[in-house]
């Protein structure tokens, strides 16, 4: 069984399985955004496998919701906003261990995925008229911000085809989250660790998907 929380906004509702970082739907409603976790299991299960983590698209399709959440206008514009109960639990290892190598998995997912695509995508409404390098820079300055949520200072930016300056951040991030490895709370205004994880690797894979699909047919 997997667990998932609701994150539930006036317009839009996240389902996300609190222990598989970047497996995360949205929808308009509680039982779309589950039916939509579960049509993303197939799309999920190469990230478990690049992280060597069992992972049965299947199996995990069976939800418990365990919590849900009251969401935000963040919520509601398309991104997960809310930390779950458990978040605020201490974080020891392996534990830490697992949630590191899927945030890894999610990252190589992605630049396999921008690796394998076309500069220019599919123009539609799944991700308007942003073309692959736009996307990538999208991310990465968010991950710039989202290490300040990590209690990071002087994040900058990398440039995208600077692969040792991306792999920098990276590592950036993951050092701080492995710092906060057995704090018994989390200072303020930051990110719990695990909710920390779990938001980046939606983010990196909600991107990877999207160029994914706009790939296709892509002029």
């Amino acid at each position: 069984m997997t667990d998932v929380y609701l994150e539930v906004g006036a317009h839009r509702v996240f389902a996300c399985a609190l222990e598989w970082p970047g497996w995360c739907r949205s929808a308009r409603d509680e039982s779309r955004a589950l039916d939509a976790l579960a049509a993303y299991a197939p799309r999920y299960a190469p990230v478990a496998a690049a992280g060597r983590i069992p992972f049965d698209p299947v199996e995990n399709q069976l939800f418990v919701v365990v919590e849900r959440l009251i969401g935000t206008s963040t919520t509601d514009f398309g991104a997960p906003d809310v930390a779950a109960g458990t978040d605020a639990e201490p974080l020891f290892e392996p534990e830490a261990r697992r949630q590191v190598a899927l945030l890894e998995a999610a990252w190589a997912v992605l630049d396999r995925v921008v690796s394998g695509a076309p500069a220019e995508l599919r123009k539609g409404p799944r991700g308007g008229g942003r073309d692959r390098d736009k996307i990538v820079e999208h991310v990465l300055a968010a991950e710039a911000a989202y290490g300040r949520k990590l209690g990071l200072k002087g994040l900058k930016q990398p440039a995208q085809h600077d692969p040792q300056a991306v792999a920098s951040l990276r590592r950036a991030i993951i050092d701080a989250f492995q710092g906060a490895v057995g704090q018994e709370s989390t200072p303020s205004g930051q990110w719990p660790p695990r909710y920390a994880v779990r938001r980046i690797a939606w983010h990196a894979l909600d991107h990877a998907w999207e160029i994914e699909d706009r790939s296709e047919s892509a002029p």
